[in-house]
C-alpha cells in the first residue's frame, strides 16, 4: 500500500528515474539496481544497489529490500527477472520481456494473437538467407536482439545488398522487414493489472529522425479516427494475449495503402508517452507504479492537447567550443512549456537528456507553441 511499501526497479536509466518519482508522490521507498555508480534513477532513489543485473547478491539484496520489482528497460537479462520471481511480485514477468527482446519471437507473438506485421523473414543461417522472397527487398535487415533507436539496422536493396548486410552484422540471427510505404508512425501505450483491468491512452502520432523518437502528438493529428480505433484494440489484443502486468507501449505503421501493421513493443513506459506527465490526469509511470502495486488502473483521461519534444545532446553543441546549455529561459518564457531533464551529467550527441512537453486548449495552439520552441532550439520544424 502506498506509505507501507518499497518498490525496485532493474534499471538506473531516465525511465526508472520518472517512475521512481511516480512513486515516491505516491508515499513509497524506491531502490534501484543499476552497475553504474551514477545514474539517473539512482540518484533519485532512495537506495541505490550497484551491482550487475545477473550478480546474486545483488539480486538478493534488492528482493530482501523490495516488496514487488519492475524494470525500466527491455534487455534486462530475463534470467534475472526469473530469479527475482522466486522471491517477490515482477512485473512484467519474465516471459513477457522475453518475447520483447527477440524480434523474430515478438512477430510470431503478434501473428499468434491476430495481429498483422509487415512481410518478413527470419535469418539465422545462410539456408535462410538465400530462401529469403525477393518480394520483401527492398527491406530492413535488423537484428534480432539488442536493436534500439534505429541501432542494429540495415537498409538494403538487392540480395547481395543483404547477404553483405548480413556479414556485417556479424551473422547474428536478423528479420528481414519489407520496406513500406508510410502515412504515418503512431503508437499506443497500454496498462494491466495482475487482476486483468486494461486501460490505454489515446493513439500517438510520432515522427522519427535517424531512427530516434523526435515529436510525438496528441491528439494525433493525422490519424483517422478508425485507424486509431484499430491501433488501440490491437494493442489491448497484444497485452491480453501475452498476459501482461505493467505498461506496455505497442509501435505501428499506418501505410499508403490505408493497412495499419504492427511494428515493434516495449515492455515498459515509452518516449512517446512522456507527454502524459503534463498532458493527462495519470502519467504512464503512475500507471506502471499502480500495475506493480496492485493498485486500481483508471481510464487516462488527456486533459490538454500535448506536443512532446525530444531533447538530445545535440542541443548542447550549436555553436562553437564546448558544450553549452540551451536557452531554457527563452523556451520556458512560452506557454504551457513543461522541462524534463533526466539529470545527466554529460551531454553526447544522440545521448537522450530529457524532453520538452507542451500543453494547449487545442492542438492547434499546441503545435503553434512546439514550432516556437523548436525554432528556438535550433530543432526542425518538420512536423
Amino acid at each position: 500500500m502506498p506509505g507501507a511499501a518499497t518498490l525496485g526497479v532493474l534499471g538506473g536509466g531516465q525511465l526508472g528515474r520518472m517512475f521512481v518519482q511516480a512513486a515516491q508522490a505516491l508515499g513509497y521507498r524506491c531502490v534501484v539496481l543499476d552497475p553504474d555508480a551514477i545514474s539517473p534513477a539512482g540518484a533519485v532513489a532512495d537506495k541505490h544497489v550497484k551491482a550487475d543485473y545477473l550478480d546474486s547478491f545483488g539480486l538478493a539484496q534488492l528482493a530482501r529490500d523490495c516488496d514487488a520489482i519492475t524494470t525500466e528497460f527491455e534487455n534486462v537479462p530475463a534470467l534475472a527477472l526469473e530469479t527475482l520471481a522466486g522471491m517477490r511480485v515482477v512485473a512484467p514477468a519474465a516471459a513477457a520481456v522475453a518475447v520483447c527482446q527477440d524480434r523474430a519471437v515478438e512477430k510470431a507473438h503478434f501473428e499468434a494473437a491476430g495481429v498483422p506485421c509487415a512481410p518478413h523473414a527470419v535469418i539465422t543461417n545462410e539456408i535462410e538467407l538465400a530462401a529469403v522472397d525477393p518480394a520483401l527487398l527492398p527491406g530492413i535487415l535488423k537484428t534480432s536482439r539488442m536493436g534500439y533507436d534505429g541501432k542494429g539496422q540495415v537498409r538494403v536493396s538487392t540480395a547481395a545488398e543483404l547477404a553483405q548486410a548480413w556479414n556485417d552484422l556479424k551473422r547474428v540471427p536478423c528479420v528481414l522487414e519489407q520496406l513500406l510505404p508510410l502515412q504515418r508512425e503512431l503508437s499506443v501505450i497500454v496498462a494491466r493489472g495482475a487482476d486483468g483491468q486494461l486501460v490505454n491512452y489515446p493513439a500517438q502520432q510520432n515522427l522519427h529522425r535517424s531512427g530516434i523518437l523526435a515529436v510525438t502528438e496528441v491528439p494525433a493529428p493525422d490519424i483517422p479516427a478508425e485507424v486509431e480505433k484499430l491501433a488501440v484494440a490491437a494493442a489491448r489484443q497484444v497485452a491480453q494475449a501475452l498476459g501482461y502486468v505493467g505498461v506496455l507501449c505497442i509501435e505501428f505503421f499506418w501505410l499508403d495503402d490505408g493497412r495499419l501493421v504492427v511494428n515493434e513493443m516495449a515492455p515498459r513506459p515509452h518516449n512517446s508517452g512522456h507527454w502524459t506527465m503534463n498532458g493527462a490526469d495519470v502519467s504512464q509511470f503512475e500507471l506502471q507504479v499502480r500495475a506493480l502495486a496492485g493498485l486500481p488502473l483508471t481510464m487516462p483521461r488527456q486533459h490538454s492537447a500535448s506536443v512532446m519534444l525530444n531533447l538530445l545532446g545535440d542541443l548542447w553543441f550549436t555553436g562553437a567550443g564546448g558544450p553549452t546549455p540551451p536557452p531554457w529561459n527563452r523556451v520556458l518564457a512560452l506557454p504551457g512549456t513543461h522541462l524534463h531533464l533526466y539529470g545527466k551529467a554529460e551531454a553526447r550527441h544522440g545521448r537522450k537528456m530529457g524532453h520538452l512537453n507542451i500543453t494547449a486548449e487545442t492542438p492547434a495552439a499546441a503545435h503553434d507553441v512546439a514550432l516556437q520552441a523548436a525554432a528556438m532550439l535550433g530543432l526542425p520544424a518538420d512536423f
